[in-house]
């Protein structure tokens, strides 16, 4: 059953950059799949993906090359011709993590633990984020709005300077965070008066009314709500919306999700898990993700979930003529990744498909209980455990017949693997394919693997002769 869509406003798609930067190649393929599906632009965060030079080059990512000028240039005009506007997303305040982490930044941390909250205090900070900016927005001539990031900043208030300001009666974390993102917004203003500018509203969310009227924020920012939950609470979301209103932030936007949100390790999104974030969304509309954690689903097997939810935000619900709608337009027999199939073998459709289709069949196979818990298996516990290992207490048959079957699944999942890999390679830096199989292949076949040794040096001292059981 469907609804009434979502209210007329922009539909941006966040690109986070951070973790698996995709090739410029790919990057293009994919900006011409979301003018088909209707986005409106592109909220792009590059961390150290963005051509920072002069004392910030240090901030350039060292595991692949940094896009150049030139490539984000290209980026943005040819999402122009295609209708979309990039909205640069730089954090400021809290996830500063590719920016904290390095030693001459140390000093600039809240806490010598948190490596990814900046101390408000210092000046430096402040010169610093202001810098970042400059260098993002001159790349961005186009762009008519900026996103400030502030979401999350933790342990605020931990540190020794913030405690000694905090000592000061009547002096709150709340203030603390209000007047650094005040700050930079106000420097922002100033600097470019064109600029819309957005942030994150979680850090808000425990606020007053009357605290977000007096901050000075109003007029100077447009909060983002951001909830990725299948089970959004849609009269707590609305009471916010209702605050933010009251206190004079009436220009708002909402942000959902259509991959990650879920398990950090997660490979293959659901896709009925984003629609249902996007239904609760609608409720709303009605009655009104870090640098240092693991990669989430990569984007090419996320764009059948992305596609479901921007049909839910149009058509005001997933029904079967949404779906078929999404179906059509990536060429595709089903709309959850684990299930993807192919209707055509026109490769324009969907970009990255045979590597989501190669993912979802590793996948399947890494999540096999057969592989994940072969240690578990009957055989390998009753007659080759750690205390017949130790002892050379085992049966050299069936020994044998463990090494054969572990075998056969290290194989197919080194072979697979490899396939995997190589596609991958077409649209990802090496470093992301590298950290890709690091997460995620390894952890499994790196037991098979000892495994297989471990008989083989056993059984190589017990059958004369032999050095290996097959």
């Amino acid at each position: 059953m469907e609804g009434p869509p979502w209210p007329k406003g922009r539909k941006l798609v966040h690109l986070d950059l951070k973790g698996a930067p995709p090739r410029v190649e790919y990057l293009h393929r994919l900006i011409e799949l979301f003018s088909h599906l209707g986005v409106d632009g592109l909220l792009v965060e590059y961390e150290d993906m963005f051509p920072y030079d002069g004392e910030l080059k240090l901030l350039q990512a060292t595991a692949q090359p940094a896009y150049s000028r030139e490539e984000v240039l290209s980026m943005q005009e040819f999402a122009k011709s295609k209708g979309m506007e990039v909205v640069p997303l730089v954090q400021t305040f809290g996830h500063m993590e590719f920016v904290l982490k390095h030693r001459p930044m140390w000093n600039l941390r809240e806490t010598a633990t948190c490596v990814g909250t900046l101390n408000p205090h210092q000046e430096d900070g402040v010169r610093l984020v202001m810098e970042m900016l400059r260098q993002v927005v001159e790349l961005h001539p186009d762009s008519t709005a900026l996103h400030i990031g502030a979401d999350e900043v933790f342990m605020l208030g931990e540190g020794e300077e913030s405690k000694l300001w905090l000592a000061s009666p009547g002096f709150t974390v709340e203030q603390l965070y209000l007047n650094h993102v005040t700050k930079v917004a106000q420097a922002i203003k100033e600097a470019w008066p064109h600029l819309t500018v957005i942030m994150w509203d979680d850090m808000m969310r425990g606020m007053s009314q009357d605290t977000l009227k007096a901050s000075g924020l109003v007029g100077l920012v447009q909060p983002m709500l951001w909830d990725y939950s299948p089970n959004l609470d849609v009269d707590t979301t609305v009471s916010l919306l209702e605050k933010y209103s009251a206190a004079g932030m009436s220009d708002l936007w909402a942000a959902s999700s259509f991959k990650g949100s879920t398990c950090v390790y997660t490979c293959v999104p659901s896709t009925q898990r984003h629609v249902d974030n996007h239904v609760q969304w609608l409720k709303v509309a009605a009655a009104v993700y870090d640098h240092l954690s693991v990669l989430c689903e990569l984007m090419h097997v996320a764009l059948p979930s992305l596609a479901a939810c921007l049909q839910t935000l149009s058509r005001g619900g997933f029904s079967t003529e949404a779906q078929v709608k999404v179906a059509e337009t990536l060429g595709i027999s089903s709309v959850e990744a684990q299930a993807i199939g192919r209707t055509t073998a026109d490769e324009s459709l969907f970009p990255g498909r045979r590597l989501a289709e190669l993912t979802v069949e590793l996948d399947s196979l890494l999540n096999s209980e057969d592989v994940r818990f072969f240690e578990n298996n009957m055989f390998y516990r009753g007659w080759f455990s750690p205390h017949h290992q130790q002892r050379r207490m085992v049966s050299p048959l069936i020994a044998m017949q463990i090494h054969s079957q572990a075998s056969t699944y290290l194989t197919a999942l080194q072979e697979k693997a490899a396939a995997v890999r190589e596609e991958m390679l077409r649209l990802y830096p090496e470093a992301t394919a590298q950290e890709w199989m690091e997460e995620h292949v390894s952890p499994v076949t790196a037991p098979l693997q000892r495994i297989t040794e471990d008989i083989s040096a056993c059984i190589g001292e017990m059958v004369p002769g032999n050095t290996s059981p097959v």
